[in-house]
């Protein structure tokens, strides 16, 4: 017998590929893995193609670039992230994976409140997270976080490299004051 599972439309969380660099394609696959609604940056989209995927949208793409039937082109006077960002909030999305070469994710800081972000990189992945946000670890398991205030956490140690690292397998929770706190984890 096999399983069906029915996604709804926004249920998976978008994917965004800004700058696909050296990520490895077990992890794309993984991100793609519902059919999530594709959106790609003008400058990746010759090579998401390339690579046999569906894009959906396309964002401030050159108007000579020949795209895929039922391709969707939206664009701005703003940059590409800012850009998708806001079209994701208006259509009602409740998340979005980025895919970019880089690992900062201060260009995030005015929207983390409206929708869930996470920025994957070829090495890491970061997020924010919200008060009390608790999630279960193997022993060893290492976290970079952005103190940006008091934080308190339980079942991490703080290591000589900047790195807090999981003591035992199990949960680890995350206490602060702020509305949130990014969080990376290597991949």
């Amino acid at each position: 017998m096999s399983s069906h599972h029915i996604v709804k439309e926004k249920q998976e969380p978008a994917l965004y590929i800004h700058h696909l660099g050296a990520f490895n394609e077990e992890y794309l696959g993984q991100l793609l893995e519902w059919s999530p609604m594709l959106i790609v940056s003008g400058s990746a989209y010759e090579k998401v193609v390339s690579l046999g995927l569906k894009v959906d949208i396309v964002v401030n793409a050159d108007p000579s670039l020949p795209v895929q039937e039922n391709t969707k082109h939206i664009g701005g006077n703003i940059d590409n992230l800012r850009v998708v960002l806001e079209y994701l909030i208006h259509e009602g999305y409740p998340a979005v994976n980025v895919i970019n070469a880089d690992e900062d994710i201060s260009d995030f800081r005015d929207f983390v409140e409206q929708i869930d972000i996470v920025l994957f990189s070829a090495s890491e992945k970061t997020y924010a997270v919200k008060p009390g946000f608790k999630v279960w670890k193997p022993e060893g398991h290492r976290f970079k976080i952005e103190v940006i205030s008091y934080f308190e956490t339980s079942n991490l140690l703080f290591n000589d490299k900047d790195e807090f690292v999981v003591i035992k397998d199990g949960f680890v929770e995350f206490n602060f004051s702020t509305p949130y706190l990014f969080i990376s984890e290597q991949l």
